[in-house]
C-alpha cells in the first residue's frame, strides 16, 4: 500500500508556515558577523539600577524563587503591578485575581490571544505591528485585520490612525482589538481622542481589547500615556500588558505581567500555564523592588532616553534620511527614499557592509509588504557614545 508519508508533508504546520527565522534574530546575527552596531533588536547596552540587580543577586542567595514560583506569579511581585496601576493610572487591580505574571509581554500577548480567539474570529491590528502578534493570531487559529497607521498628510513627523478605517474594520466576525500605545515601530502615542473613539467602538460592538503597553514610561514632548483600561466601559473587557524589560533594562530577564477583570485573567493564565507554567523565580522579587523606585527614576530614565532619542533622530536627519520623531517606544522609522532608496530589506542587509550599522526594515510588521518597503526602525535605547558613533558611520552613506 502506498500513500503520502508523514515526511511528504511539511514539518512546520500551516498556521505558522508564513513565519521563519524572526528578522531580530537575522540582523543581530549580522550585527555579530560584521562587527556592526546593532541598532535592530530593541535590547539596551547597559544594565538597569544597580539597586534592582542586587535584588536579583539576593533573591538568589536567599533562595527565593530558585524553585516553581507560583503559577500567577510571586504574591509581592503582583501586588507591586497592582500598587504600580493604582499609583499611576487610578486603575484598582486585585492583586490574587486580577494580576498575572508571564514570560515577558511576548508570552502575555501569546497566552491573552490563545485564551481569547477561537479559529476564524478576527482580530483587528495596527500595522505595522511587532510580528508576534501575526504569529500569535495564527497560533490561535484567528484571522487578523490590520489597519495601518500612515505618515500624516500635513505633519510628515509621525504616524497616525485613521478612525474611519478601523471602524469599518470591524465586521460581525470581529472578536478582538489588538492595541499597541505607545507604539512599535513607528512612536507614535494615541491621544485622548484616539483611545476614546476606540473605546466607543468597543463597547458599541461589545468587543474584547488586548492593549500592549509595555513602553508606557518612554513618551516625549507632550505625549501622555493613558491606559485604554482607564475609559469608560474599558475595565471589563480589556486585557493591559506591561513587561519590566523595557521599562528597567533588563530584557534578558523576561518579566512581565497582564492585569484584567478575573474573568479574563483566569482565562489567560489557563493558557500560560501551559506554555511555561512558571519562570523567573528570582527576577520577579527584583522586579518587584523595581516597581517601588521613586518617581524620580522614571522622569530619569524618561529624560535620558529623550536624550538619546533626539542624537539619534538628529544625526539620522543628517545622514539623509526622512526621520519620523517619535513620541514614544525607543525606535526611530525613517523613510530611505531621499538617499535613493527603495527596498527596506535590501538596504537593511547591506547597511552593515555599508556603513557598519544594523537596523531593521519595517516591511516585516506589515502584512502589506509594499506600503512597509521604504520605511527602517533603528533603536536608540544605547549608550549616548555607541549612538554617536553609529550616526558618524551613517554620514558614508
Amino acid at each position: 500500500m502506498s500513500g503520502m508519508t508523514s515526511s511528504a508533508r511539511p514539518h512546520l504546520n500551516r498556521r505558522l508556515a508564513e513565519f521563519g527565522t524572526t528578522i531580530f534574530a537575522e540582523m543581530s546575527a549580522l550585527a555579530v558577523a560584521t562587527g556592526a552596531i546593532n541598532l535592530g533588536q530593541g535590547f539596551p547596552d547597559t544594565d538597569g539600577p544597580e539597586e534592582v540587580r542586587e535584588a536579583a543577586v539576593r533573591a538568589l542567595r536567599e533562595g527565593r524563587g530558585n524553585q516553581y514560583p507560583p503559577g500567577p506569579g510571586i504574591p509581592e511581585l503582583r501586588t507591586a503591578i497592582a500598587v504600580h496601576q493604582q499609583r499611576r493610572y487610578g486603575l484598582s487591580y486585585d492583586p490574587d485575581t486580577e494580576v498575572l505574571v508571564t514570560a515577558g509581554a511576548t508570552e502575555a500577548i501569546a497566552a491573552a490571544l490563545l485564551a481569547l480567539v477561537e479559529p476564524g474570529d478576527e482580530v483587528v491590528a495596527l500595522e505595522p505591528y511587532y510580528d508576534s502578534y501575526a504569529a500569535s493570531i495564527a497560533m490561535a487559529g484567528g484571522t487578523r485585520v490590520p489597519v495601518t497607521l500612515r505618515p500624516h498628510v500635513e505633519e510628515r513627523a509621525s504616524f497616525r490612525l485613521d478612525l474611519d478605517e478601523l471602524r469599518s474594520a470591524v465586521t460581525g466576525r470581529t472578536r478582538l482589538l489588538l492595541i499597541n500605545t505607545p507604539h512599535n515601530p513607528t512612536g507614535t502615542v494615541l491621544t485622548r481622542a484616539e483611545l476614546a473613539a476606540i473605546a466607543e467602538l468597543a463597547v458599541e460592538r461589545d468587543l474584547l481589547v488586548v492593549t500592549d503597553e509595555v513602553y508606557e514610561h518612554l513618551v516625549f514632548d507632550d505625549a501622555e500615556h493613558l491606559p485604554l483600561a482607564a475609559f469608560p466601559g474599558m475595565r471589563e473587557r480589556t486585557v493591559t500588558i506591561g513587561s519590566a524589560g523595557k521599562t528597567f533594562s533588563f530584557t534578558g530577564w523576561k518579566v512581565g505581567w497582564v492585569t484584567a477583570s478575573p474573568e479574563l485573567t483566569a482565562a489567560v493564565r489557563s493558557v500560560k500555564q501551559f506554555l511555561t507554567y512558571v519562570s523567573s523565580g528570582p527576577f520577579q522579587y527584583a522586579v518587584a523592588e523595581a516597581l517601588a523606585l521613586p518617581d524620580s527614576y522614571f522622569e530619569e530614565f524618561r529624560r535620558s532616553m529623550l536624550a538619546r532619542r533626539d542624537i539619534l533622530a538628529r544625526g539620522l536627519a543628517e545622514a539623509g534620511f526622512e526621520v519620523f520623531r517619535p513620541a514614544g517606544t525607543y525606535f526611530v522609522t525613517t523613510d530611505i527614499r531621499p538617499l535613493g532608496e527603495k527596498d527596506g530589506f535590501a538596504f537593511c542587509r547591506a547597511l552593515p557592509q555599508r556603513a557598519g550599522v544594523v537596523a531593521i526594515p519595517n516591511a516585516v510588521f506589515y502584512d502589506d509588504r509594499e506600503a512597509g518597503a521604504p520605511f527602517v526602525r533603528f533603536a536608540f535605547c544605547k549608550r549616548e557614545e555607541t549612538l554617536r558613533e553609529a550616526v558618524e558611520r551613517l554620514r558614508a552613506l
